[in-house]
Order: structure tokens, then sequence, then C-alpha cells
């Protein structure tokens, strides 16, 4: 008897969301997008049209201005067609950077919708904990 509690959808659309992560944020590779998400695309990020092109855009502009940017995932949730990733964006090597949570919506094997929040990490914090 299996403990995992995962559905193999659960678990295709975890590895979707993950290896988009990686080949198309990471290694800022605009061509790959078609490969994880939906033309017609749900965008709820206030800073980015709708859709794929302006997703494509953007990619290419930040490849340009800062090569060096990371997304470094600390931790993923799945529950049925959504994924959620929580990780650390780095524009160049020195930068504190920002947390991130992502909100993915998973149809038909592709990002079908996506929301995000993200919070600037200061210097200092009256809290000892990590946001990671």
């Amino acid at each position: 008897m299996s403990t995992d509690a995962h559905t193999p959808e659960e678990k295709a659309n975890l590895r979707l969301v993950l290896d988009m992560f990686d080949q198309v944020l990471n290694a800022m590779d605009a061509d790959a997008v078609d490969r994880f998400i939906a033309p017609d695309y749900i965008q709820h990020n206030q800073s980015v049209g709708p859709g794929v092109e302006p997703l494509k855009d953007l990619l290419r502009f930040i490849k340009k201005e800062t090569p060096q940017a990371v997304h470094d995932v600390k931790r993923s949730f799945v529950d049925g067609d959504h994924v959620i990733v929580h990780y650390h964006v780095r524009r160049w090597p020195d930068d504190l950077g920002w947390a991130v949570v992502d909100i993915f919506r998973i149809e038909n094997g592709l990002i079908a919708e996506h929301w995000d929040v993200l919070q600037n990490l200061p210097e200092s914090s009256p809290n000892p904990n990590s946001p990671f």
C-alpha cells in the first residue's frame, strides 16, 4: 500500500510547474514557454499583460538586463489542478531579492492561469526567522 497521497494527475501537475521553473524561468528561455503554458493563459500579475506573448517579452527583457537572475524554489505544493511554489528570486548574485509565492492552475497538461504575491527582502528584520 502506497503512502503517497498525490494522484497521478497531481504528480504530473507538480512536475510540469517545476520543469517550467527549470526550463523557462531559470533558463530565461522565452522560446520554451509554449511547452508549458497554454496559448490562452490567464495572467493575474498586475505588471504583465495577458497571454503568453507579454510573458515571453518579459523573459527576454530579464535575460538581457539581469542574465544572472535565479528563481530558487524552496517548497512546492499541489492540490488537484493547482500548484503553489514558494521561492527566492535574485536578479544578481548579491541581490537580497524577493520572497515569492506563485499559484498556477493546470488544464489539459499546461499552465492555464497564474497568480502571484511577492515581498522585497529587507537588509534587516526585527524577526529572526528567514522568509524561507
